[in-house]
């Protein structure tokens, strides 16, 4: 007669905080896990309990530093080592997604190169959210459950009650999210359209479309140095826009992120918890993902569907 396989949870060092938070959200304590460092940085992150069969989850964004990842990395490879019988490596944020195709001669995929290692460590399983471009899913042969960070934010978009609601894409890239939100809100869009002069840096942006007197919402799947937004931001107020916000799934916020976002006509910036912030603003409000990765997470475990959560 075949026992039902236990879950258990445990987090990576850099995503403690929300992995409590999801934790609770499922009903279940964190697993216990030390991490024993040597003199020269090398770490070695060891399970104090037993998972031999069960289903074990592992919580752990992979934003660099290269530290991150490598602890996801490690943790799947003690797991499959203890005999767990799944092993799903949860990551809010993707880290290397960026580098999901051949952009230039001589350069790496690195998107690709990320899911071949999971896989050799042991994940037999991936949940993660928004990821930089959809058709990485097909980089893994695992099963990927890609959460959307709508189901999330759009609750709280309506809680805002924004008349004349317009919808932005910051970027051509992002036009696709953008007009999914649009038609969940029955709203107009517009988008940006930029010129890079090299990577962070933009040489020129154009918009595309009438802002005059709108609410607008910048919407993109991650915010890096900021430079994006803001210069988007100032460009519809210029255009006579009545006030624009941004929401933002990863809040990578790298550089002077911080500085641009305070000098910026940026009302606020929401984000998820899929990245600790590095430090507090009144500009930036932080809505919770945890709950939504405890739903997939439990769904998953019980063998259950997760579509309704797919919004978009």
């Amino acid at each position: 007669m075949s026992q039902a396989v236990d879950a258990k949870l445990f987090a990576c060092t850099q995503s403690v905080e929300l992995a409590e938070k999801i934790a609770k959200a499922y009903g279940l304590p964190l697993g216990n896990v030390i991490t024993s460092t040597y003199s020269d940085g090398e770490f070695q992150p060891s399970f104090e309990e037993s998972v031999r069969g069960s289903r074990v989850f592992i919580i752990g964004s992979t934003n660099p530093s290269t530290r991150n990842l490598m602890e996801m990395l490690l943790m799947l490879d003690a797991a499959k080592r203890a005999s767990a019988r799944h092993i799903t490596a949860v990551m809010p944020y993707f880290g290397w997604a960026r580098q999901d195709r051949k952009d230039k001669p001589r350069v790496p995929i690195a998107a690709k190169l990320v899911a071949k290692m999971l896989e050799t460590a042991g994940a037999t399983r991936i949940i993660t959210m928004d990821l930089h471009a959809d058709q990485i899913q097909g980089f893994f042969e695992k099963p990927v459950d890609h959460l959307f960070a709508s189901t999330v934010f759009l609750p709280y978009l309506e809680s805002l009650k924004l008349e004349n609601l317009t919808i932005a894409s910051p970027d051509m890239g992002g036009s696709k999210r953008a007009y999914a939100y649009s038609k969940f809100l029955e709203s107009d869009v517009v988008i940006c359209y930029k010129q890079r002069a090299k990577a962070n840096v933009i040489e020129h942006m154009e918009l595309i479309g009438d802002v005059t007197d709108r609410n607008v919402v910048l919407v993109d799947d991650m915010v890096d140095t900021a430079g994006t937004l803001t210069k988007a931001a100032d460009l519809m107020m210029e255009r006579g826009a009545k006030s624009v916000r941004a929401i933002c799934t990863h809040a990578i916020l790298s550089g002077n992120a911080y500085e641009r976002l305070e000098k910026s006509k940026l009302e606020s910036l929401i984000v998820t918890d899929s990245i600790p912030l590095k430090q507090q603003s009144d500009k930036i409000k932080v809505v919770s993902c945890a709950d939504l990765f405890a739903y997939a997470m439990n769904a998953v475990h019980q063998n259950q569907s997760i579509s309704e959560k797919f919004l978009m």
